[in-house]
């Protein structure tokens, strides 16, 4: 505990903001002497005290600081605080009882008197030191905890990196299989679409690799993009139904949010069925909240099924970027109805562009 109090470390409170916690002290030895004035040059005397005071905090919170940056053990720093304060305060007798017997006080100077009644100035600067220590402390604390939470933004940003970084090669395999598909079938000039829609796709991925949110108007272009390739793969076998709440264009999302969920909806709802299917994406506002939705005709079971890992990767990410995010403040559901149809639920704080741009990922 006393390590704690005085740890070898650079001292971050400036020396200035520490000197002004003698003033109080100060304030409580005028209060003291109040009862005294009415003697005669009391009030000099306790001036005097009170000038020596101001004049020795400032050496003397010198010390303490070079003994903290040096890493002194708190017993040692202790004991030097403990005499280095009372040396001052005997010099402060010695002159003051100089001062006695030259105004006729006194009989006659007596080196005893000297470190008789040291309470007026030691005591005072005992309890600067400990006022000291504790600003110290309390500055030493205040700013661990300012190092803690700086880890851990670093860390959520890396964390939310990582994550963006997993959904382009699992989204570019995807597309290219799809590319190959159509190869396959004879679908060249198909393929030749799709491959330049996949180029416009991935340079604007690539353009918000960086950022952390972007507005929901650029993710909805994004997705656009996504769309335009799965329709040339499924052409009429794929129906979308794009409906967008007035006022909620310019909300903050995290980047490439609804392409998976979409992707998830269209492999592994409508792909699979030889009829097709429709997907409807549904974005309002509910209060302070960002609501999507989006419901597809699906296939029963394969949203749960746990050897469709392209599933479970993407609402994985989607989970985990919008818990470090928005940790506690966001929601996932998933519901699939007995004929196949799943409903995906996403909802966020609602935040429109007009606040704060977002940060960039792995800025401090």
């Amino acid at each position: 505990m006393t390590r704690a109090l005085f740890p070898g470390r650079p001292i971050g409170l400036p020396l200035r903001i520490s000197l002004l916690a003698a003033l109080p002290v100060t304030l409580c030895m005028g209060v003291m002497a109040l009862p005294e004035l009415g003697q005669a040059h009391a009030g000099a005397f306790r001036a005097f005290y009170a000038v020596c005071y101001l004049f020795w905090v400032v050496p003397i919170a010198l010390l303490q600081r070079a003994m903290w940056r040096r890493g002194v053990p708190g017993l040692v720093t202790v004991v030097v605080l403990l005499l280095a304060t009372y040396v001052p305060s005997a010099l402060n007798n010695a002159v003051a009882q100089a001062v006695a017997v030259h105004w006729h006080l006194v009989p006659g100077y007596s080196f005893v008197r000297i470190f008789a009644g040291l309470d007026g100035c030691w005591l005072a600067l005992i309890v600067y030191c400990a006022i000291h220590a504790l600003l110290h402390q309390y500055d030493a604390l205040q700013r661990s905890h300012r190092r803690e939470a700086e880890a851990m933004a670093l860390a959520r940003e890396a964390e939310l990196r990582a994550l963006q970084y997993q959904l382009h090669p699992h989204f570019l395999f995807n597309t290219l299989n799809s590319i190959s598909s159509m190869v396959v079938d004879g679908r060249a000039s198909g393929a030749t679409r799709m491959i330049a829609r996949l180029g416009d796709l991935l340079r604007a991925t690539l353009e918000r690799s960086d950022v952390r949110e972007v507005t929901l108007a650029e993710e909805l272009s994004l997705t656009e993009h996504y769309l335009d390739i799965e329709k040339a793969r499924l052409g009429s076998r794929l129906q979308v139904d794009m409906r967008v709440g007035a006022g909620v264009l310019q909300a903050w999302v995290p980047p490439l949010l609804l392409q998976p969920l979409v992707e998830n909806a269209i492999r592994h709802g409508i792909a699979p069925r030889a009829s097709g299917g429709a997907i409807r994406l549904g974005i309002g506002s509910d209060g302070d909240r960002l609501v999507i939705e989006l419901h597809n005709d699906g296939v029963a079971g394969l949203i749960d099924d746990p050897t469709h890992r392209s599933t479970r990767i993407g609402l994985s990410n989607v989970r985990q970027r919008l818990e470090a995010l928005y940790p506690g403040n966001h929601a996932v559901d998933v519901a699939v109805a007995a004929d196949g149809a799943c409903t995906v639920r996403v909802a966020l704080p609602l935040r429109l562009a007009a606040s704060p741009p977002p940060l960039q990922v792995g800025s401090a």
